[in-house]
């Protein structure tokens, strides 16, 4: 009875009551259970990136040297070397027959990787990852070309994440 009745006693016990758990909570933790922090980051920070031939290659260079230096740009003395061979192709998925034009397209970047060791030249890991994006094709030639452009960024962003995450599984196992 004395807790329901809405008295002055009762809001200060249920607001310390309050302020406990809400302390409680703020002190959990979410992350991997058997994992020891930033020791994968480092060795992502210790990966080198062959140079890039094309347009295309050097988006997803650009975007893994972020993703693996945490924006900090290359490493000086690397530890391992990632050889990159990307391509892009561009495929019609929506042909509108009056026109004979293609209305809607995919772009598919495809990124063929192969991560080794600096000093031994042993292969650690190598594969080839790939990833689309939807691309409308507007009529005029200028905004059609832009639209493709932008697609390929897009894919290209996403397979550097993909290419990321296998290095970054590679490593973890060494």
């Amino acid at each position: 009875m004395l807790l329901s009745d809405g008295t002055g006693f009762s809001r200060l016990v249920k607001t310390i009551a309050g302020i406990a758990i809400l302390g409680a909570v703020a002190g959990c933790q979410v992350r991997p259970l058997y994992s020891t922090p930033g020791v994968v980051e480092g060795k992502l920070a210790s990966v080198s990136i062959s140079e890039a031939d094309d347009r295309i290659e050097q988006q997803v260079r650009n975007q893994l040297v972020f993703l693996f230096g945490g924006g900090a740009g290359e490493p000086q003395n690397a530890a391992y070397r990632l050889e990159l061979h990307v391509t892009s192709r561009s495929l019609g998925v929506l042909a509108d027959v009056a026109s004979d034009t293609m209305r809607a397209g995919r772009i598919i970047v495809s990124a063929d990787y192969n991560l080794a060791r600096a000093d031994t030249g042993e292969t650690v890991a190598s594969g080839k990852r790939t990833a689309s994006a939807m691309v409308d094709f507007p009529a005029q030639e200028f905004a059609k070309l832009r639209a493709i452009r932008e697609a390929e960024e897009r894919a290209a962003r996403e397979a550097a994440e993909f290419v990321r995450a296998d290095v970054a599984a590679a490593l973890a196992r060494r």
